[in-house]
């Protein structure tokens, strides 16, 4: 297990997107639309991490709830694994409660799931595994 990126929930991707450009000195390699999640993401590469940023698309979006009620900010950790439904089993059996345990697509080429955060000391938790 690896940390594969920070989401960091904001309300402008362009104007976080020029910021973040200048902050790492360099431009997002990918942006990519979620429909299924009323989401926009811009991904950058640190070494073998990543940094996603994430702009609701719509109201009702799982973004827009965290926005107007937290504001900007980190949103989730994600943890890169090998095979997700493993981890999945080895966490339930942990104790671990998840939102949904059925894996999704999500953006970069991933299956992801996330954890509750109500079982993660308050922090939502997204485990993703690379789409074959």
């Amino acid at each position: 297990m690896k940390i594969e990126h920070l989401g960091i929930a904001v309300k402008s991707l362009s104007t976080s997107d020029d910021l973040f450009a200048k902050l790492l000195g360099k431009e997002n390699y990918k942006q990519e639309s979620v429909e299924r999640e009323g989401v926009t993401t811009s991904f950058y590469e640190l070494g073998e991490s990543k940094i996603e940023l994430l702009e609701a698309t719509n109201p009702e979006s799982p973004i827009a709830k965290f926005l107007d009620k937290r504001g900007e900010g980190i949103h989730h950790i994600a943890f890169g694994v090998e095979n997700i439904y493993t981890e999945i089993e080895r966490l339930k059996a942990a104790g671990f409660i998840f939102i949904s345990e059925e894996p999704k697509d999500g953006a970069d080429n991933k299956l992801i799931v996330f954890l509750h955060p109500k079982s993660t000391n308050g922090i939502l938790i997204e485990l993703c595994q690379e789409k074959s």
